[in-house]
């Protein structure tokens, strides 16, 4: 299904659709303030293979992330975060940036890396976040790419469902997003490292 949605003013009915896709083991592409993602509910494990699948790896091998709606939800994934990286956290967030931290038990077992770690998104976009508010939990995100050697990610959501309607559940149309993602922030050691340099620049918030 191609399901339109106002990227600035989504429809909670149209939302609806998509949180009970996810709850019942659907996989959905979606917009976010970077690149368009893939995902699903977390705690479906049979979607988490789905998605695995579709980009042809094995899931104990992948690096999948969370997208949370706030801070409050995010502190239940991760062991305490130090107070200066919590401090440049509240400062960049929402925004293009995935945090790696350090997991706790609440984190389904079978994303759990040996480094018991996880990546955590809040997008600057209202429909990720609010899908994740009416789900209940975060939702499982990696970015899909396009088979392009020019362009690394798909912008277009009606060549993004061209290409992958058959293997997912919904795709949906806000618009053009960006081709640039999320800048990778690794904090498991106490101190921030970059893992990759992407859209955002934490520089603006040190």
């Amino acid at each position: 299904m191609l399901l339109k949605i106002h990227p600035a003013n989504p429809s909670e009915r149209q939302l609806k659709i998509v949180v009970d896709c996810l709850k019942h083991g659907g996989v959905i592409i979606y917009p976010s303030d970077t690149v368009y993602g893939m995902g699903c509910d977390i705690t479906q494990i049979r979607a988490v293979d789905r998605v695995a699948q579709i980009k042809g790896i094995r899931r104990e091998k992948a690096n999948f992330s969370f997208v949370c709606s706030d801070f409050s939800q995010l502190s239940g994934y991760s062991k305490p975060i130090p107070n200066h990286t919590f401090r440049v956290m509240r400062h960049a967030l929402p925004g293009p940036f995935t945090f790696i931290l350090n997991a706790t038990s609440s984190v389904p077992h079978f994303f759990q890396s040996r480094k018991k770690t996880v990546g955590i998104r809040i997008p600057d976009h209202k429909i990720p976040v609010k899908i994740v508010e009416l789900l209940g939990n975060p939702i499982m995100t990696t970015s899909i790419h396009a088979d392009d050697e020019i362009i690394d990610y798909q912008t277009d959501p009606e060549i993004i469902y061209e290409i992958f309607h058959k293997l997912v559940d919904i795709v949906i149309d806000a618009g053009h997003c960006g081709n640039i993602p999320s800048t990778v922030i690794d904090c498991t050691s106490g101190e921030m490292v970059l893992a990759r340099q992407g859209k955002g620049d934490l520089g603006d918030y040190l």
